[in-house]
């Protein structure tokens, strides 16, 4: 089953790795993977998609917040979340598709972003299913190029966030801290 985690990480060199290789090492197989920077540069937020059997998602999650880096991990796969996909996808059309294609691009919210002789570069945003069908509408107009850029997701959960301190600082070093508001 398909798990969608969420990490908070101190951007820093090495974070990423060592998010993959724990995955790796325990024989997960990682069906997307998108990071970026948050408003702070000094954090950034992964979005993971890997396959974990349903019993061993929260021991991922407990896993993945005891990492260097993590701040925070959280699973976003049944809790209150928006999570999108984006694809860019060439289609290559003669003249006389161009007006259905068009219409069909407006029916699934994409924007064409280029236009040539050849045919449209399109951008579509959405659920991976929506997706999936909007590629394969595009595919029957004529040859196609797709790339996708993986899950990102947001929680909509309303509670606080609660960050832990990363595993490289002292005890002490957090504890004071905490004291002071910090975290």
């Amino acid at each position: 089953m398909l798990q969608i985690i969420s990490l908070l990480m101190e951007n820093k060199a090495g974070a990423l790795m060592r998010v993959t290789g724990l995955l790796t090492a325990r024989g997960y197989n990682i069906d997307s993977l998108t990071v970026a920077r948050t408003l702070d540069p000094e954090l950034s937020r992964m979005t993971i998609t890997v396959d974990v059997d349903s019993t061993q998602r929260r021991q991922v999650i407990k896993q993945m917040n005891k990492l260097i880096n993590v701040l925070q991990a959280v699973d976003l796969t049944d809790g209150p979340a928006v999570i999108r996909e984006m694809v860019l996808l060439r289609v290559r059309a003669a003249q006389d598709t161009r007006t259905a294609i068009l219409k069909e691009a407006e029916v699934f919210g994409a924007r064409v972003v280029d236009s040539s002789i050849e045919g449209f570069a399109l951008e579509a945003t959405g659920d991976v299913e929506k997706l999936d069908e909007f590629i394969g509408i595009m595919g029957s107009y004529g040859e196609i190029e797709v790339t996708r850029s993986g899950a990102i997701a947001v929680s909509l959960e309303s509670k606080k966030l609660r960050l832990s301190p990363p595993v490289a600082r002292g005890a002490e070093e957090a504890k004071v801290e905490e004291r002071n508001g910090v975290i």
